[in-house]
């Protein structure tokens, strides 16, 4: 009846106006056809037949047509308003009736902790229907939710996740940002349902925690592997893939720019971030048998110190990322990127959970490559081979060690010699035959000059290792529990133990998707001077193809590097927007007696230039790490920079390449007559010299003046 009147108040002028222009009109025709003169009626009325009413008769017609039309119309409305009333009437009576179904259920559905949202979102499709009601059913809501509003006094998110009004919000948004603080206040609260919750998911995923390395933090966090979706936050302002030490470097240097910055590291690994050159140097040298398990170890300086960068307590939980009012650096292990949405900038973890970020940095690395011939050899060959890389190889290779007669490693780098001088000093105590190959003519032959290669594979078999140089495998085969190895040239190597150390390949799996361009000629995903391969999105560590503004496109496989370009990446992650111009370094050292420092492209194929000089007591590894109170070289090396190295008054240096005893030296790498790479051989703490002659560039007529600079002649 409201709208009826609503009508005709408005339909009423409308009438009042037609009459009123009808009598009008009526009014001026009379006028009219008294001046007119009595001819042009008679003309009318011969033209047209004579219709009673004349005009008038229109307007009636109209003013008719509008009250029908309006009388329809006010019909139609109040049929239809009664009609979503009574709907309206059933629809609440319906409700009234299921309150207390529905809030069992919702109870009953808290343990998992994961269907929440799900279940409430049931009745919400009912009330998005009619949306202009919706502020008329405040009222009865309200009447019906306080039974369910007494029951989760303990448990305070499933309420508010049951109300009406907040279903739709966690059904419409996909990485359910209220249902993140629900699990954090599960874990905080003392109440028997939260104690049942967390046991049913640990339960379920007991893989997750098995390293003991792994304190309190890294357990938490790897314990629910069926709840993790909800317990990793949906979106994260710093995403960092990859645990190893570029990505912790970038952690780190974002933390310094940003204090309140919320990181997460997301790696595969079940170890929290740690460092890899003590792997294969200074653990295999520790007198504790329990090293595996602690992998605690003594410097060459004789100090203890462990292999992770920092204790769990420095990281904190990534459900707790969202809450932490001062941020904070969390560590999702045991977990891995599989796809990578560039354009919505998101990943999608291999248990199909999604994360948001504003800025992502890959450090993924790389993975030990293997002998086509051993991956072909068959499942047999496979058991008894290592890959050396992460924490459970050097475990894996230290139990195997113990426990058989003959161990071969395959490649004469950095990484098979370290280990072969490490196994060879456990051969003298236990008896372990340890053999190297490798195809070069000696130790390091890709990076060192032929005479000191010579040299050094000396110094290898004086550990006690046996040396087979110039071997090309051909075949590798089990038989009677023992591995037999073909060489091209006929020779026959029997061991028990493989170990493939042959180099490094950049893990790029997520280029396909993400759609980075990897380099065709040294791997590894192309970055720009500010290593930034897409918006968004930087690259570090072993996975980077960077360019060197002295020395073009390169990729490095070293710690030095990844700390380096870590640190640079998590500057520019955060606004410095700095380009790339460090000269990283790298280092080895056989043993605490030798040891060299190298920068910039050292290649044995290049023309080489060698100063010596005689050997002191201060000039091994062990003393270097005395005087630098670190095991680390590069962390101390990596802050130096030398603006105006001084030469000191001393003997001219003499280039000697015939020498046997090779002490202490600069081997200076040269192309185009320009230094293009150094090792210092048994010199410490000269490196920032070192990176300023690459930098300069300059040609020198002269490398005993330059080698001057090192003073490698003062003692």
């Amino acid at each position: 009846m409201l709208k009826c009147r609503t009508v005709w108040k408005k339909l009423a002028p409308l009438a009042r106006a037609s009459s009123t222009v009808c009598r009008q009109n009526v009014r001026r025709a009379g006028l009219t056809n008294g001046r007119i003169p009595a001819q042009a009626p008679a003309a009318r009325m011969s033209t047209r037949p004579t219709v009673p009413g004349g005009e008038n008769s229109v307007y009636f017609l109209l003013v008719g047509a509008a009250v029908l039309g309006g009388g329809v119309y006010a019909y139609q409305t109040v049929k239809g308003d009664t009609k979503r009333y009574q709907e309206r009437i059933d629809e609440i009576s319906s409700r009234q009736q299921k309150p207390t179904t529905e809030e069992a259920p919702a109870i009953q559905s808290e343990p998992p902790a994961v269907p929440q949202p799900k279940p409430q979102a049931a009745p919400s499709p009912e009330e998005p229907s009619p949306p202009a009601p919706e502020a008329e059913v405040v009222a009865p809501s309200e009447t019906a939710e306080p039974p369910a509003a007494d029951e989760p006094v303990v448990e305070a998110p499933p309420e508010e996740a049951a109300e009406p009004p907040a279903a739709p919000v966690v059904e419409e948004e996909e990485p359910s940002p209220p249902a993140e603080p629900c699990p954090a206040e599960l874990t905080e609260q003392p109440p028997a349902p939260v104690v049942e919750s967390e046991p049913t998911a640990a339960a379920e995923s007991p893989a997750a925690e098995p390293p003991e390395p792994q304190p309190e933090g890294v357990a938490e966090s790897g314990v629910d592997s069926t709840p993790a979706s909800l317990k990793v936050p949906s979106h994260i302002p710093y995403l960092l893939i990859g645990g190893g030490t570029a990505s912790f470097a970038a952690a780190r240097s974002i933390r310094a720019r940003d204090p309140g910055a919320r990181v997460l590291i997301v790696t595969d690994e079940p170890d929290l971030p740690y460092m890899r050159p003590p792997l294969s140097k200074e653990l295999w040298f520790s007198d504790d048998p329990s090293v595996t398990e602690t992998l605690r170890f003594k410097q060459w300086n004789g100090k203890e110190r462990s292999i992770y960068f920092q204790p769990a307590s420095f990281y904190i939980m990534p459900a707790e990322l969202d809450t932490a009012g001062n941020g904070g650096v969390g560590v999702l292990t045991g977990k891995r990127v599989v796809y990578m949405d560039v354009r919505g900038n998101k990943v999608k973890l291999d248990d199909d959970t999604e994360i948001s970020y504003d800025k992502c940095l890959i450090a993924t690395g790389g993975v030990p490559r293997n002998l086509q011939v051993i991956e072909r050899a068959g499942e047999d060959v496979m058991k008894k081979t290592t890959l050396f890389r992460k924490i459970d190889d050097f475990r894996s290779l230290d139990k195997v060690s113990r426990n058989i007669k003959s161990i071969t490693i395959i490649g004469g780098g950095f990484l098979g010699s370290e280990l072969a001088c490490a196994l060879g000093r456990r051969s003298n105590e236990s008896g372990l035959e340890v053999i190297q190959m490798y195809p070069e003519k000696g130790n390091m032959g890709k990076v060192l000059p032929e005479y000191l290669s010579n040299w050094t594979t000396e110094k290898v078999k004086k550990e006690g290792v046996k040396i087979i140089t110039e071997a090309l495998v051909k075949s590798v085969t089990c038989k009677d529990d023992k591995l037999e190895i073909q060489l091209k040239d006929g020779r026959l190597v029997k061991t028990d133990h493989i170990v493939a150390a042959v180099g490094l390949e950049p893990n790029v799996e997520l280029a396909k998707s993400a759609g980075l361009e990897v380099d065709s000629d040294f791997g590894g995903y192309r970055v720009n001077a500010e290593l930034q391969a897409r918006s968004n999105i930087w690259v570090a560590g072993d996975a980077a193809c960077f360019y060197d503004i002295r020395l073009g496109r390169r990729r490095v496989e070293h710690h030095d590097h990844a700390v380096v370009s870590g640190r640079l990446a998590g500057e520019n992650m955060t606004g410095a927007n700095k380009p790339y111009w460090h000269q990283s370094m790298f280092w080895s050292d056989l043993g605490p007696d030798v040891g060299y420092e190298a920068i910039g492209i050292v290649d044995s194929s290049l023309p080489t230039v060698g100063v010596f000089a005689k050997a002191t007591a201060k000039d091994t590894p062990k003393a270097a790490t005395e005087k630098s109170g670190t095991g680390i070289r590069s962390e101390s090396e990596t802050e130096d920079t030398a603006s105006s190295p001084v030469a000191y008054s001393s003997p001219a240096p003499t280039v000697d390449g015939q020498r046997d005893d090779y002490g202490k030296g600069v081997i200076f790498y040269l192309r185009d007559k320009v230094v293009v790479g150094i090792i210092l051989w048994n010199v410490f703490n000269r490196m920032p010299i070192a990176r300023k002659i690459i930098k300069d560039g300059e040609e020198h007529a002269d490398l005993n003046e330059v080698a001057k600079l090192f003073n490698i002649h003062e003692d």
